[in-house]
């Protein structure tokens, strides 16, 4: 089993910084991508950033291209999602996904384990 478990949420004012962490526990070396997803209230789960494990190559999202970044420390198992100027748009329930193919991928349906998610809310 993997297990997946996030922190790092809260709120924070408009054009502020967060950093989200994701902790991967249990049989690690099954894991071979990361990625980071996001829903808001009523609204589908979306992409938000993804990374390979081996040689780092990551994906974003338009809508945080430029704004977040994504990154991870092996030694730690652990990924990260840097989030700078964020918006009230940014609000939602961010979820951090694992799958056991290394190429980055957009679709939830491509990650086969998930952490329970963490809260990120942006006042304007």
């Amino acid at each position: 089993q993997v297990q997946l478990a996030e922190s790092g949420g809260g709120l924070v004012q408009a054009g502020g910084s967060l950093r989200l962490s994701c902790a991967v526990s249990g049989r690690t070396f099954s894991v071979y991508g990361m990625g980071w997803f996001r829903q808001a209230p009523g609204k589908e789960r979306e992409f938000v950033a993804a990374i390979r494990w081996s040689g780092g190559s990551t994906d974003y999202a338009d809508s945080v291209k430029g704004r977040f970044t994504i990154s991870r420390d092996n030694a730690k198992n652990t990924v990260y999602v840097q989030m700078n100027s964020l918006k009230p748009e940014d609000t939602a329930v961010y979820y951090c996904a694992g799958r056991r193919i290394g190429v980055t991928a957009r679709s939830p349906a491509s990650y086969d384990y998930w952490g329970q998610g963490t809260q990120v809310t942006v006042s304007s």
